[in-house]
């Protein structure tokens, strides 16, 4: 059976995804079978694994850097919010209803077995299990019947690193009020704190270290520095996702996403972010729209309520006035169904209703209980309009979606004038694809100059995480950490 090693944090946006993304590539790099696990995760951010089951975009990253094809077992529960108290409950990779948070919180001590199982599943394959927590160990209220912090811990027999974030600063109030207000018990598990996102003259900070003892006996397993690294982040903590009121001047391409109060999957766009000369932002504000060279309608959770935001934000009428001057139009999943004329939840899927749209692409979409999960590998096919090059292209990437949009031709991609939509995530993966997308704005624009080269995602990501595990390497002990995972 594996051995394990978990990390917890003294609050959520600590940056528990990364290092557990980190620990586990400089462990697979030293020759280890290893494998990521979180119980139970909360994010709009997902990931289709080949099996169509569905999981957090997190532990997707988290395998890559095991070097696994992810697994539902890698997050056995995730839950996808559809307001302040109402989220999706997904468990083993499917969903089982949408559930208001009393009675879920009521109920989901019943899923202990699905998470044992899904762990068990894993250990018989690995040598060590590192296990992501969520939010805070110290939740006082939600404490009782925990499946995911220090009740998880427990019931794994996993001993602890605690992670404060030093970036907002009171990173030692944060970690020894973390510590105190754990039981005895619990306390016991702590083998190692970590301070993360360090920036500055590290030698300024280590006294403290030495003056934090009296209070704490732990040990410090390192510092870790702020690294700006392109890696994918859980969404309620995404810096990316911060709105910016003006992209950059000096871009020959400005990309600017609209900033849905319900977005998911905002995780299709980094690539582009990495693009020389390129300029991704995300706005809420239809003036804004004014600069865009490429508008995308991205993914959502809740399409009808977003759908009445894009109308009461004026962002819909902007969107429709600069499709009729032909500035191209991105819409993907949530951000396709946008487009075309209506949106219909006869049977209360998501938030029940129906809402027009923006009547853009000539489909309607119709919500059905069966959600559409699948890895695809497929081409664009015949497109038109100023998408025509984009024709034929071989593209790939996951479907997740609960609706189906009909309309004369049944596509995976679908283009009319100036817009395009598709149900496809990660479809500006493919370099190809953005290539020539790229060039077709730089021909609108008039830019005489060859479009930059673009690198595969997967390569892309293979080079971030091992920068990473070098970055950890120099920065944490792993000598102690070794010590804690054989303890």
């Amino acid at each position: 059976m594996a051995k394990n090693l978990m990390i917890q944090g003294t609050m959520s946006g600590v940056g528990k995804s990364i290092l557990t993304a980190g620990i586990l590539r400089v462990l697979r790099q030293d020759g280890l079978r290893v494998a990521p696990f979180k119980s139970q995760n909360m994010a709009l951010n997902s990931f289709v694994t080949k099996d169509k089951r569905e999981i957090g975009r997190a532990q997707a990253l988290q395998a890559a850097a095991a070097g696994l094809e992810p697994t539902s077992d890698m997050n056995p529960i995730l839950l996808k919010p559809m307001g302040d108290t109402t989220s999706q409950v997904i468990v083993n990779g499917l969903p089982i209803g949408n559930m208001k948070a009393r009675d879920y919180f009521r109920m989901k001590k019943s899923l202990i077995p699905d998470i044992l199982s899904a762990y068990e599943r894993l250990a018989r394959q690995s040598d060590v299990i590192v296990i992501e927590g969520a939010g805070s160990p110290v939740e006082i209220n939600l404490r009782e019947n925990d499946i995911v912090n220090m009740g998880l811990a427990e019931a794994l027999d996993a001993p602890v690193l605690l992670v404060g974030d030093i970036d907002p600063g009171g990173v030692f109030a944060q970690l020894l009020g973390t510590y105190n207000l754990l039981s005895e018990r619990e306390k016991e598990r702590v083998k190692g704190l970590v301070i993360n996102k360090f920036r500055g003259d590290v030698t300024l900070l280590e006294p403290g270290l030495d003056m934090f003892k009296p209070y704490c006996s732990v040990p410090f397993a390192g510092i870790v520095p702020f690294v700006g690294l392109d890696l994918d982040e859980e969404d309620s903590v995404s810096e990316r996702l911060r709105i910016n009121k003006k992209s950059s001047e000096n871009a020959d391409v400005r990309i600017l996403v609209v900033r849905l109060p319900f977005i998911s999957n905002y995780t299709d766009f980094t690539i582009l972010e990495g693009i020389f000369g390129v300029s991704l932002s995300y706005i809420d504000e239809p003036d804004a729209l004014d600069e865009a060279d490429l508008i995308i309608l991205p993914g959502t959770k809740n399409t009808i309520s977003d759908m009445k935001w894009l109308y009461e934000k004026g962002i819909a009428g902007k969107i429709q006035e600069l499709a009729k001057k032909d500035v191209p139009i991105i819409g993907i999943c949530g951000g396709f169904q946008m487009l075309g004329r209506s949106i219909q939840d006869p049977d209360n899927t998501e938030a029940g209703g129906s809402e027009k749209g923006l009547g853009l692409i000539q489909v309607d979409t119709v919500f059905e209980a069966t959600k559409n999960l699948r890895q695809i590998k497929t081409q664009t096919g015949t497109l038109t309009g100023i998408f025509k090059p984009l024709s034929d292209l071989e593209i790939e990437g996951y479907e997740i979606h609960m609706g189906v949009s009909y309309g004369e031709e049944e596509m995976p991609v679908r283009s009319e004038e100036s817009v395009l939509g598709t149900y496809i995530h990660g479809i500006f993966d493919s370099p190809e694809f953005t290539r020539r997308l790229l060039k077709i704005i730089y021909e609108k624009k008039g830019l005489d100059r060859e479009v930059p080269e673009i690198e595969g995602a997967f390569v892309h990501q293979e080079k971030e995480l091992n920068k990473l595990a070098d970055v950890l390497r120099q920065n944490l002990d792993f000598e102690l950490i070794y010590k804690i995972i054989n303890s």
